[in-house]
Formats: structure tokens, C-alpha cells, sequence
């Protein structure tokens, strides 16, 4: 089970670095709204700019907390948790502003993942 619990925390982190670092200026199936990127995302849930750079920061941050797990029991949890956090925030984000489903899915997925690590030992 360790071997699953460490591809799902690959998974996620692999994720979550990926939009936020190489595809924060591209436009994707998932943003908001119309958005083209992550700036236009967040104008389209009526949230500052600062706030895309301290969400993005926190995100980076608790992903590789999170790959850090594989080594560091200790912070398996709260990084865990926190990014499930997250997700839920960016699933009420979608759901604001009248988004279809299918937008909310990648954070739902993520959401579950986040857990199942936090609570499956």
C-alpha cells in the first residue's frame, strides 16, 4: 500500500507544480470561466492578483512538502490536508461563478487523492 500512497502523492505534487509553473500563462480545458490563463482565472472569480501568487505559492509549497513525505513521514498529513483544502476552495471557486462540472473535476479528483493520503496509514 506504501507504493500506492507514494504514486498518489507523485501524482498530485507532478500536478499541481505543472500548472502552476509551466502552464500558469497557457490556457487549459480546467480554468474558470473563459479564462487563457491563471491571472484571467482568478479576475474571473472577482479574487486580486496577490492572492493568485500566494495561492500558487502555497500550492508549490505543499506539493513539494508533500513529495517530501515519501521521506519525511512527518509531513505526509499536513500537506495532505492542506492541499485537500485547497481543492475544496477551488471547487466553491468554480461552483461561484457557475462553472460546468467538468471544470470542477480535476480539483474533485485531486480533493479525494489528498485523502486518501492524509487519512489511509
Amino acid at each position: 500500500m506504501e507504493y500506492v500512497i507514494n504514486l498518489i502523492k507523485i501524482i498530485i505534487a507532478v500536478s499541481i507544480i505543472n500548472v502552476w509553473l509551466f502552464r500558469f500563462k497557457q490556457a487549459t480545458t480546467w480554468r474558470g470561466s473563459n479564462a487563457q490563463n491563471m491571472k484571467q482565472e482568478f479576475e474571473a472569480y472577482g479574487l486580486p492578483e496577490w492572492l493568485m501568487y500566494g495561492v500558487g505559492g502555497l500550492k508549490v509549497i505543499l506539493s513539494l512538502a508533500l513529495l517530501g513525505s515519501i521521506y519525511y513521514n512527518q509531513l505526509e498529513v499536513p500537506s495532505a490536508f492542506g492541499i485537500a483544502f485547497l481543492m475544496l476552495i477551488a471547487i466553491i471557486m468554480h461552483v461561484k461563478i457557475s462553472d460546468p462540472f467538468k471544470k470542477s473535476l480535476p480539483a474533485f479528483i485531486f480533493l479525494a487523492l489528498s485523502l486518501i493520503v492524509a487519512l489511509v496509514q
